[in-house]
């Protein structure tokens, strides 16, 4: 699209460099089976602060049965989360908060324009805006399908209380 501000232009992304598969993904991110949301990364530079990767939609996510039978959506707070993902990845990767886990902190700005649906490939580029070490993390992020902007926004993330959350996890079981 010519005139759009992209992080990286869509056309620019090679799918084929494989950065980071599930595997190298879960040695950072936390999240495991229906909660992932993250095929691969494509692209990671900590000298700009930028991270790119992609889910492929299944028709076997948890969501089709429900998100508008018949015409199966990905929700909204699935693309934030898929964006979340992706500045965790970053974050932890480069050790850029100086934590184990990540979590959310904020969504700003946050505009849908698209749909995304089984079958397709959902882009997910950040970049990192604002850092506080121990403290914040901000992040642009952009959801791409195809070359159409589905949804894009600002994204906060916060270090988390691993030890304390793991007492309190403890505790419940």
């Amino acid at each position: 699209m010519a005139g759009k501000d992209w992080i990286l232009d869509p056309e620019s992304l090679d799918y084929s460099n494989i950065v980071a598969d599930v595997e190298e993904i879960r040695k950072v991110n936390s999240q495991r089976g229906a909660m992932e949301h993250l095929t691969a990364i494509i692209f990671d530079d900590a000298n700009i602060n930028i991270c790119a990767g992609y889910l492929d939609v299944a028709d076997t996510e948890f969501w089709v049965p429900g998100h508008m039978p018949g015409l199966p959506l990905m929700p909204g707070v699935i693309i934030c989360e898929a964006a979340a993902q992706m500045c965790s990845y970053h974050a932890l990767k480069h050790n850029l908060l100086g934590c184990e886990i990540m979590g959310f902190g904020a969504l700003n700005n946050v505009r849908f324009r698209g749909a995304v649906i089984p079958g397709d490939r959902l882009t997910v580029v950040c970049k990192l805006t604002k850092m506080r070490r121990g403290r914040i993390v901000v992040s642009r992020f952009q959801a791409i399908v195809g070359a159409n902007l589905v949804c894009d926004g600002e994204i906060s993330g916060i270090p988390l209380p691993t030890d304390e959350l793991r007492k309190l996890a403890t505790r419940s079981n």
